[in-house]
C-alpha cells in the first residue's frame, strides 16, 4: 500500500522515501488501541445523524472482526501491508464491508486519530509499569520484614560510615521505587485527555459529541485547543521521563548487588538463575542480570534525550517528525518493563550472609559516631567537642590496630587531661555495633522498631494509592 496520494500528486514516492514513510512496522502495536477508539467514533458519527446508523454498525461488526483475527492470528500485520496501522485498518476494513467503510473517517484526521491511539497506549504502559514497580516494592517489603536483624555498614562516599540492617537499605529503595509509582499515577492523570475531534489541526464543521467520545474511551477531559491537541507529546516524555528514574533507582540498586555480592564483600550471593560462569574461569560467579540492567538504564536516558529533541523545534501543528515518539517510546517502555520484571526475581532469591556482614562491621570504626554521642548524651559535652576527641580516640586505636571494642578504659581516657575519667565500662554496651542499630529509633532509622513502622507507613500509603 503506497502513502496516501490525492490526484495532484504526478509521480509515485521514491522507494526510500517510501521506506522512510512507513512506520506499520513501529505503529502496528497500535492496533487494538486504533480499532478501539475506531470503534467509538462510528459509535458518535451515527449519534449525532453524520453518517447511517446502518453503516455504522456494519463498521463496528468489521471492526471487531479485524480485531478478533488479529489477536487469534488468522490476521498478521506484515511491515510492507501499509503505510500506517491507520490507514491498514480501515483498507482491510474496506475490503470487508466495502462502501461504509470510507464513512469511518469523516470528522477526523490521522492526527488526532494517532494522538488519541498514542495517549491510550500509553495510559496503559503507566498502569503496567506502576503495577511492575509496586512488585518491586512488595518483594523488597518481604526482605526488609525478614532481614531486621541482618546488621550491615552502611556507606557514604562508599566508605564504611555508620551500622544499619539490609531491611533499611532495602526499604531506602522500596521509597525509591514508591516515588516512581506515583509518578506514574500523575502521569496518567495528566494525560488522559482527548484529542480526538482536533482533526488536522483546527477542529471540523460537523455537529460532532466529543464528550460522548471521552466517556467511551475512559478519558476525563477535552483538549482545549486543536493546534495543542494533536501536536502534544508531553504525556510521551512524562512517561519516558519517569521510566529513566525508575532506571536510575534499578541502576543504583544493581551496582549495590554486584559491589556487595563480590568476593571482597560477600554480604550478598546472587541466585545462580540470575548469573552466569565464564568461559575460562571455572570459579567465576558473575551478577550479570545486574550488570545487563545498569547498563540498559543508558538505553533509556537516550531515549529521554531522543524524544526532548525530537521536539524541541518542532512548530504547530503536526509534522513527520512526531512519526518518531512511538518507535522511542516502546523500546523504552520494553526495556523498563523487562529490567523492573527481572529485578524483582533476582531480589526475591537474593541471599543475605548475616554473620559476613556483622563480622564487615568490625572494621572501619562505624561505631566511632556512638563514641561521640555517648559523650554529648551521657556526659554532657557539646558535640563538636565530642566529635573532636572521638577522632583523637580513633587515631590512637588504628595507630595501634586496635578495634573502639578492644580499647581499655585507660585508652579510652588517654585523650587529654581534660578528659580523663569521662568514660566508664558503659561504653562498652553503647559501641555494641548491634546496640548502636537499635538505639537509632528516630523516624527513618534502622531500629527494627523504625523500620518495622516505615514498613506499615509505607504499606499503608501503596494501599491509598490507586493502582492504575
Amino acid at each position: 500500500m503506497k502513502p496516501y496520494r490525492t490526484g495532484h500528486f504526478t509521480k509515485n514516492i521514491a522507494p526510500l522515501a517510501e521506506k522512510l514513510n512507513s512506520s506499520l512496522r513501529v505503529d502496528k502495536r497500535l492496533y487494538s488501541e486504533d480499532i478501539t477508539a475506531s470503534i467509538a467514533h462510528a459509535k458518535m458519527l451515527a449519534k449525532c445523524g453524520i453518517i447511517p446508523q446502518s453503516d455504522a454498525l456494519d463498521i463496528q461488526k468489521g471492526l471487531k472482526s479485524i480485531l478478533d483475527d488479529i489477536e487469534s492470528g488468522r490476521l498478521t500485520i506484515n511491515d510492507g501491508d501499509g503505510e500506517d496501522v491507520h490507514m491498514l485498518v480501515e483498507a482491510e476494513l474496506t475490503r470487508r464491508i466495502g462502501t461504509p467503510a470510507k464513512r469511518l473517517h469523516t470528522a477526523r484526521s490521522r492526527n488526532d486519530q494517532v494522538a488519541t491511539d498514542f495517549r491510550l497506549f500509553v495510559r496503559k504502559a503507566c498502569g503496567k509499569t506502576a503495577a511492575l514497580a509496586s512488585e518491586l516494592i512488595g518483594v523488597l517489603i518481604k526482605r526488609a520484614e525478614n532481614s531486621l536483624d541482618a546488621v550491615m555498614p552502611g556507606f557514604t562516599h562508599l566508605q564504611k560510615a555508620q551500622p544499619i540492617t539490609a531491611a533499611h537499605l532495602f526499604m531506602a529503595y522500596a521509597e525509591m521505587f514508591f516515588r516512581d509509582v506515583t509518578r506514574l499515577n500523575d502521569c496518567k492523570k495528566r494525560l488522559n485527555v482527548l484529542p480526538l475531534g482536533s482533526l488536522a489541526l483546527a477542529g471540523t464543521p460537523y455537529p460532532i459529541d466529543r464528550d460522548f467520545v471521552k466517556d467511551a474511551l475512559g478519558f476525563d477531559r477535552l483538549s482545549n485547543n486543536s493546534i495543542d491537541g494533536v501536536s502534544d507529546r508531553d504525556f510521551a516524555v512524562e512517561y519516558i521521563g519517569a521510566a529513566a528514574l525508575i532506571m536510575v533507582h534499578l541502576s543504583r540498586f544493581a551496582e549495590e548487588i554486584i559491589i556487595f555480592s563480590s568476593s571482597d564483600y560477600g554480604y550478598f550471593t546472587v541466585d545462580e538463575a540470575y548469573s552466569t560462569g565464564s568461559s575460562i574461569m571455572p570459579q567465576k560467579h558473575n551478577p550479570d542480570v545486574a550488570e545487563l540492567v545498569r547498563g540498559k538504564s543508558g538505553r533509556v536516558f537516550g531515549g529521554l534525550t531522543a524524544i526532548l529533541t525530537v521536539l524541541k523545534g518542532l512548530p504547530l501543528a503536526y509534522n513527520k517528525d512526531l512519526q518518531e515518539d512511538k518507535e522511542l517510546f516502546f523500546d523504552v517502555y520494553d526495556t523498563v518493563s523487562d529490567c523492573l520484571e527481572v529485578f524483582c526475581g533476582m531480589v526475591e532469591t537474593l541471599t543475605i550472609n548475616k554473620e559476613r556482614m556483622l563480622e564487615a562491621c568490625k572494621t572501619g570504626y562505624i561505631n566511632a559516631t556512638d563514641v561521640a554521642d555517648y559523650l554529648t548524651a551521657e556526659r554532657g559535652i557539646p558535640f563538636r567537642a565530642a566529635y573532636e576527641t572521638t577522632g583523637a580516640i580513633v587515631s590512637y586505636a588504628a595507630s595501634n590496630k586496635k578495634t573502639l571494642e578492644e580499647l581499655s578504659l585507660d585508652e579510652f581516657n588517654l585523650t587529654a587531661d581534660a578528659d580523663k575519667g569521662l568514660f566508664e565500662a558503659d561504653i562498652y554496651q553503647k559501641i555494641d555495633i548491634k546496640t548502636a542499630v537499635e538505639s537509632r529509633t528516630s523516624v527513618g532509622g534502622p531500629a527494627a522498631a523504625a523500620v518495622k513502622a516505615a514498613i506499615k507507613n509505607l504499606k499503608k500509603r501503596m494501599s491509598e494509592t490507586k493502582e492504575l
